[in-house]
This record gives structure tokens, sequence and C-alpha cells, in this order.
């Protein structure tokens, strides 16, 4: 599975933003998803999952109530819509993928599969 995101950009506070992740192959449905990012000197962080079948989702509590993820299974696109943004949500944001049982992981090293990365910066 071969992974692009796209959608990054530099917006003001209170703006709002949608990723997208564009997964290849056929066998994108047996994957689930997970959204990362990388702030400016800091490691890598999980942020949010969603399950196969679109049924599940899972968000850390500083993105809850202000970011959506979202699967499109006929477009092989997992989208990350973002509202509310805030200065400290500045990053490098990756969308990864795995086939290991259950839906939810967090941990980077439990994910097979990685974008590049899209960078979203977010000025006060």
């Amino acid at each position: 599975v071969q992974l692009v995101e796209s959608g990054g950009g530099s917006v003001q506070a209170g703006d709002s933003l949608r990723l997208s992740c564009a997964a290849s192959g056929r066998t994108f449905r047996g994957y689930a998803m997970g959204w990362f990012r990388q702030a400016p000197g800091k490691e890598r962080v999980f942020i949010s999952a969603i399950g196969r079948d679109d049924g599940n989702t899972y968000y850390v509590d500083s993105v809850k109530g202000r970011f959506t993820i979202s699967r499109d299974n006929a477009k092989n696109t997992v989208y990350l819509q973002m509202n509310s943004l805030k200065p400290e949500d500045t990053a490098v944001y990756y969308c990864a993928a795995h086939n290991r049982g259950g839906w939810l992981r967090t941990k980077g090293f439990e994910y097979d599969y990685w974008g590049q990365g899209t960078q979203v910066t977010v000025s006060s």
C-alpha cells in the first residue's frame, strides 16, 4: 500500500483544513487507518484512527471535537477534517495504515505503511 497525503497549508487560527490520504491498491478496505503529527522538535504522535468500515473512530483529547476522521473505501481515501485550528496544531501530518488484528492502534510501530507527510502551519 502506498499512501500520499495532500491538503496541508498555512492558515490562520480558527480556520479549517481537510487533509486527504490517497491509497494505492485494491485492498484499502482491509486496512485500518490512522493520522499522526510531528511538531517541530518533537516526536511524532498519534491523533486519530478509523476502522476498516468507517464505523469506529478515535481521537486524542487534544483534537476531539475539532477534528473528524473519515474514509471513502470506493475512493481509497481517508480524510482528516480539521476545524478551529490552533497554532499548536502546527506540524507535519502523516497518515498510516495497518492490517493487524483489531482496528485501534495508537503506536507508530504498529502501523505498516506511511505517507510522506503534509505540512500544516497555523498562525495566530
